[in-house]
């Protein structure tokens, strides 16, 4: 079975920057698209950004558009997503799940990670 387990989060000040990984373990990530997914206090889980099982495709929430960048590798069967700039609406835990394609994302993601937790503060 696949296992994912994030890592990398944090309290940051605004406009810092973290790296969160997403680990697996159990079968190998490359037959896979990887989206990572956040949920705030009383808010619903938002999807925030997808790379495609070939890592050539990449799309992201617009909240998030040209802050945060999405990447893998494969020699390490993980996935990263790189946060720039970062305000306090992007404090949240946040998620990392598979699924067969970023077409369609969000929906049809599942093995979830347990989270990590991102604070974006003064």
């Amino acid at each position: 079975q696949l296992q994912l387990v994030e890592s990398g989060g944090g309290l940051v000040q605004p406009g810092g920057s973290l790296r969160l990984s997403c680990a697996a373990s159990g079968r190998t990530l490359d037959n896979y698209a990887i989206g990572w997914f956040r949920q705030a206090p009383g808010k619903e889980r938002e999807g925030v950004s997808c790379i495609s099982s070939s890592g050539g495709s990449t799309n992201y929430v617009d909240s998030v558009k040209g802050r945060f960048t999405i990447s893998r590798d494969y020699a390490k069967n993980t996935v990263y997503l790189q946060m720039n700039s970062l305000k306090p609406e992007d404090t949240a835990i946040y998620y990392c799940a598979r699924g067969r394609s970023c077409q369609p994302f969000p929906d049809g993601f599942g093995s979830w990670g347990q989270g990590t937790q991102v604070t974006v503060s003064s």
